[in-house]
């Protein structure tokens, strides 16, 4: 018996230090530049968004600049993803934890994609919870591109779920899904990986796992600036 757990127990310890060492690379893509576009990367201590310039966003074309076009007034915008349900309800926590636990562990929950305008992109505030990167053109239309592949465009054009309490925040269908495997900074960090970034996606239940990948891929940056 004591054997069996001991095989069982370095089992899980296994399994543990297997996903927190995963890491995913990005295609080889430049970050810098003359023609750099900003867009950073935001946490409230649990859930991480991008925030970036709208009209780089815009020029682009397609699905994505169009939502973002018909947004209202504002030369920022900040873009998360999460459940259908929980993430769109902005009552407290506190009065939603059963939904918490639903959307945690039911197979397959419906997602939505967040847009919410801002007045400007702004300088990174907090360096605990805000990090800053310096995309290549290339980089940004990756990372833009696998922010539009979440939409849902069956039929033919995105389709708008719910709007927020604001009256501005607007969230959109997506064809992903969410569970306790695959939570808002599991996407943050695919689509950062998609702009070139090394990712942990075993981490990514804690955001400052997300704010900790960012941060390094700006050291790097500002680094090769230096060299």
């Amino acid at each position: 018996m004591g054997g069996a757990f001991r095989f069982l127990m370095a089992g899980l310890v296994g399994v543990i230090l297997g996903l927190v060492s995963w890491s995913e690379s990005g295609p080889s893509l430049s970050h810098g530049g003359p023609d750099a576009v900003p867009v950073r990367v935001d946490s409230n201590g649990f859930h991480t968004d991008l925030v970036m310039d709208r009209a780089p966003l815009i020029a682009r074309g397609g699905p994505l600049a169009d939502l973002v076009a018909d947004l209202g007034p504002g030369g920022a915008v900040r873009i998360g993803w999460g459940d259908a349900r929980f993430y769109v309800d902005q009552s407290p926590v506190t009065s939603r934890l059963p939904d918490g636990v639903r959307a945690l562990f039911a197979p397959d929950n419906p997602s939505v994609v967040m847009l919410s305008p801002l007045n400007r992109l702004t300088p990174v505030r907090n360096t605990d919870r805000q990090v800053q990167l310096r995309l290549s053109p290339d980089a940004f239309e990756a990372l833009a591109a696998r922010i539009e592949a979440s939409l849902d465009l069956q039929g033919g054009a995105p389709r708008l779920s719910a709007t927020g309490a604001d009256g501005r925040t607007r969230f959109y269908a997506s064809t992903e899904t969410f569970w306790i495997g695959r939570m808002c900074n599991r996407w943050t960090a695919e689509v950062l990986e998609a702009a070139g970034l090394t990712v942990h996606p075993g981490r990514t239940v804690v955001a400052g796992a997300v704010l900790a990948d960012a941060r390094h891929a700006a050291t790097l940056d500002r680094a090769g600036r230096d060299d």
